[in-house]
């Protein structure tokens, strides 16, 4: 586990020998931060009031990772830890674009990398899917990152890291590889849990007790699948930018491979479950044709059974003065009897083909 804490004022200059420049002033933005020795990540405590002093960050480690709680808190940090203008000028670029934050990896000077990667996240008691992001500066020895959203995916990644598993990579891309394989397993656990709310309307859709909203469950869903693919769809465009920032020094890394491989593998099988919906939509239209098809069977015949009747009523009440069986005393028992005998008739005609 990690040591919770890091010292404070020791030396200005890192383990292999390259200064890092530290705030000169007190800098306080609402965030944590995490240092890394030699391979042990050490937590960086905020004070009381979740205010972290940048100034105060350790400057004798390999690597710096700060989490802000927002973008402002981002582009703060950005600024006093920066090495040069150029990534705070790019970064703000970054965060100023109009329209929704979309995957995006922008490679600046000297290996620095600005990226925006959304996250998903499952609401089970509404089976809805939410969407967030998580905008970062990766620098060599420097990694600065926000999220916005309920997936919780940087605090999950943090807590990997303090466990000490084995990082799938060294120094900051030991953060970036975390933060990206814990989205990508986030996203699998949402598609999983899509998978079990399709199978839970499949059953709906095919039991004899369906209820009238299965339409409005079937388009519910494949929108939130729709919504989980927009989000996820550009991080695949995204990710050739990673991987030749990664190929520039040496070849590509497995963890980007995985990575790579999740993200095509989850789209599958969201393309799978939109596409199993648009199936039972199909059936279940079919079904309520069926069901219409038969109902209107049943009306027909009914139909059929009252008109013998009423056509027999309509021409004894035409009122004319010949009329067969009008004198004879048990006429008018007779014509009940042949009504009640043609619609018994039709009824068993109609019960044998399966109308009724």
């Amino acid at each position: 586990m990690m040591e919770q804490g890091a010292a404070r004022g020791v030396d200005d200059e890192a383990d292999d020998g390259t200064p890092r420049a530290a705030p000169t002033r007190p800098v306080r933005v609402r965030g944590r931060a995490w240092v890394e020795r030699t391979g042990t990540w050490l937590r960086v405590e905020p004070d009381g009031d979740g205010m972290l002093d940048l100034a105060a960050l350790p400057t004798d480690v390999r690597t710096t990772w700060v989490v802000t709680d927002d973008e402002a808190g981002l582009l703060t940090a950005t600024r006093a830890l920066a090495p040069d203008d150029r990534t705070v000028h790019l970064l703000g670029r970054h965060l100023h674009r109009e329209g929704r934050p979309r995957a995006k990896v922008v490679r600046g000077h000297d290996d620095a990398i600005v990226l925006t990667a959304p996250t998903v996240s499952f609401v089970d008691r509404t089976a809805d899917v939410h969407t967030g992001w998580i905008t970062g500066v990766v620098h060599p020895g420097l990694v600065l990152m926000t999220e916005q959203g309920d997936a919780g995916v940087l605090a999950a990644a943090a807590e990997r890291l303090e466990d000490d598993l084995p990082d799938p990579d060294d120094c900051e891309h030991a953060v970036l590889a975390t933060v990206l394989l814990t989205l990508t397993q986030a996203a699998g656990d949402v598609e999983a849990e899509i998978g079990d709310a399709v199978a839970r309307v499949e059953r709906t859709v095919f039991s004899q007790h369906a209820h009238r909203d299965v339409l409005a469950d079937l388009y519910d869903l494949k929108r939130e699948i729709a919504e989980a693919r927009r989000a996820l769809g550009p991080v695949a465009t995204a990710l050739p930018e990673l991987v030749g920032a990664a190929e520039a020094h040496a070849r590509r890394p497995e963890w980007l491979r995985r990575v790579e491989a999740a993200v095509d593998r989850i789209d599958r099988h969201l393309d799978a479950h939109d596409a199993l919906l648009g199936d039972m939509l199909a059936v279940h239209l079919a079904q309520v044709s069926v069901q219409q098809n038969e109902d209107m069977r049943k009306i027909s015949a009914w139909a059929a059974m009252i008109t013998v009747p009423t056509l027999v009523a309509g021409i004894y009440g035409m009122n004319f003065r010949h009329m067969p069986e009008l004198g004879w005393t048990f006429g008018y028992p007779l014509v009940l009897l042949a009504m009640a005998g043609a619609c018994v008739a039709l009824w068993r005609a109609f019960r044998r083909s399966g109308w009724l």
